[in-house]
């Protein structure tokens, strides 16, 4: 087995890529997770432009989360073992508002997770 083809990277989702269609249409498959939280970071939505990714995703309206520094705030989601090129098309499919993180979850885990774009 390549690297690229072990689920050796964690995936923090609090949105559509938790949803089976934006999964089939990313990945091919359907994930398997585990329910997590993110520590220290809000919630919002975030207006979609990118026709391709809500013609994927049914939703002209996406969740985004911002750091807040405060640990009281959470965000609940699901963490996905994912391989290198699943990750890839992750990168592919979120538009330019989001930038991937690794960040603290609530189990203890660290995970990538797609956080509002610095300066954006």
């Amino acid at each position: 087995m390549s690297s690229d083809d072990a689920r050796d990277h964690a995936l923090f989702s609090y949105g559509t890529l938790q949803d089976d269609g934006v999964q089939r249409a990313t990945f091919g498959r359907l994930l398997h997770g585990q329910a997590d939280a993110l520590l220290g970071y809000r919630r919002s939505l975030l207006k979609i432009e990118d026709a391709q990714v809500v013609a994927t995703s049914g939703q002209a309206y996406h969740p985004i989360v911002e750091r807040s520094d405060d640990p009281a705030d959470t965000v609940a989601g699901t963490v996905f073992a994912i391989t290198a090129a699943e990750l890839r098309h992750a990168d592919a499919y979120e538009v330019d508002a989001y930038e991937r993180v690794e960040a603290p979850l609530a189990s203890g885990r660290r995970a990538w997770v797609y956080v509002k774009r610095s300066g954006g």
